[in-house]
């Protein structure tokens, strides 16, 4: 990237032809920040199953709870109650008790905070396979409809893996996105959302497809709309599986990344070290100029 700074051999200086050295390091930060971005697309894709499978499990469920009869559209409200619940419990006990041990302004970082929602949203989908275990047997077995009630396990679980995952990657790349960006980045997660609804698309056609051919019954996990005949259970595992993989992978790049703070620090410790060595003061580049014309610029003085 640096080469789109330097201009070359009979090169006119055009916004499209020569960068500064800015855009060129900001350009740099936002594809850093990428894996991050990228490593919560699974996340989301198992936020679309409970919003599509988990919601036609509530259909074979029992509605009712005491005299009141619930939809199961409305299942997914469960979550936000949790989040309303939870985020003034994070926000005024957690993170000043937090911060007493790790001394970080936010109790912990953005990336432990995101690491924290993967993390859940395993657990979530693992719940949502032992659950359905349970409404199946208690059908198939015993003619019974157990209570609708027992979708909140899983729902639950994810409304707080949404607590953190979801607002800690707004405030990651809000703070750490250039500042002419940040509205850009803050945009970032609903971009993984699309995402992981995509994927959620391919996943289930997929996985229809291969289990076709190995299972001996020659049907897919998903096959039909009855789920008291498919196996609905082994794709929730499937998921906690892929989603503990890709938690893996997230572990990876957030100790690969650095942050902007961090990284500002060693660039002054160098500027130092070589002023020191080199008996004087460095000179400062002006960050808006193409590193060409700096080069010129120090050339004539």
């Amino acid at each position: 990237m640096d080469k789109a700074a330097i201009p070359q051999k009979e090169t006119t200086r055009r916004p499209w032809k020569l960068c500064t050295v800015t855009q060129v390091e900001e350009a740099k930060i936002m594809a850093r920040m990428l894996p991050i971005l990228l490593s919560t697309i699974i996340m989301n894709t198992c936020l679309a199953q409970l919003q599509t499978f988990s919601i036609e499990q509530g259909q074979m469920m029992d509605l009712h709870l005491g005299s009141y009869l619930f939809p199961s559209a409305s299942v997914p409200v469960i979550p936000l109650v949790f989040m309303s619940l939870l985020i003034p419990i994070y926000e005024f006990l957690f993170i000043p008790f937090m911060r007493r041990f790790t001394g970080h302004p936010s109790g912990i970082t953005h990336l432990q905070r995101v690491g924290v929602g993967l993390v859940l949203s395993a657990i979530s989908m693992a719940v949502a396979g032992l659950v359905e275990v349970k409404r199946r047997n208690a059908f198939n077995d015993h003619q019974e409809k157990i209570s609708l009630f027992w979708l909140s396990f899983q729902f639950g679980i994810f409304g707080i893996a949404d607590m953190f995952t979801l607002v800690g990657l707004m405030e990651f790349f809000y703070s750490e996105a250039p500042s002419g960006m940040r509205s850009l980045s803050t945009s970032f997660s609903y971009l993984s959302l699309s995402f992981g609804y995509f994927l959620n698309s391919v996943l289930v056609k997929v996985i229809n497809l291969v289990t076709e051919r190995v299972t001996p019954s020659r049907q897919g996990w998903l096959f039909g709309t009855d789920f008291n005949k498919n196996n609905l259970d082994l794709f929730y595992w499937f998921l906690a599986i892929l989603s503990c993989i890709n938690f893996g992978n997230y572990v990876y790049w957030a100790k690969w990344y650095k942050y902007k703070e961090e990284e500002e620090v060693v660039e002054v410790k160098k500027d130092e070290s070589a002023a020191v060595d080199g008996g004087g003061q460095m000179p400062i580049l002006r960050r808006e100029e193409p590193v060409g014309a700096v080069e010129e610029t120090i050339g004539s003085s």
